[in-house]
């Protein structure tokens, strides 16, 4: 199994989006990016930790490639709005790719300049933060598969 963790705005849509895709084995809602060792949503929703609401993606690479992943990171958020996500406005739900590796950094600058010349989003520059990978803080329980846990539509946009 191989590891990829990806920041699109409230963590719950990104999670079930995630979930979706054959070949993902676990999707976990987290916190990335911050300046806090120990966190929780209550510090993070404020935006004063630094850190991301993110979702960390097991994966089988024989079955789903990480440029696929990419791929559905892409299509199922807006890359070219600065700290927000529709109605959640704030750090927390930056667009961002925490990389994991060398080659993973590589593919996402390569996907990104790829969507960004795809057109999809005009004139407008793709604001997404391709960083190192930092301490992964499991968000609480409730979060975990929220969508499906609460009989919910997906709350995350579809662009």
């Amino acid at each position: 199994m191989a590891l990829a963790t990806f920041g699109a705005g409230c963590f719950w849509g990104v999670e079930y989006f995630f979930r979706q895709v054959n070949g993902v084995t676990n999707a976990t809602c987290g916190y990335m990016g911050g300046n806090n060792e120990v966190t929780t949503y209550e510090e993070v929703k404020k935006g004063k930790t630094g850190h991301a609401e993110v979702v960390q993606v097991e994966f089988d690479p024989t079955i789903v490639s990480y440029d696929e992943l990419l791929e559905v990171f892409w299509k199922n958020h807006n890359p070219t709005t600065l700290n927000m996500q529709g109605g959640d406005i704030g750090t927390q739900y930056r667009s961002t790719i925490f990389f994991h590796d060398r080659e993973q950094k590589a593919a996402a600058e390569a996907s990104k300049l790829a969507f960004a010349r795809s057109g999809r989003w005009g004139l407008r520059h793709i604001v997404t933060e391709i960083v190192p990978l930092q301490q992964f803080h499991v968000a609480e329980e409730y979060h975990q598969n929220y969508i499906d846990k609460n009989n919910l539509p997906s709350c995350h946009l579809e662009y």
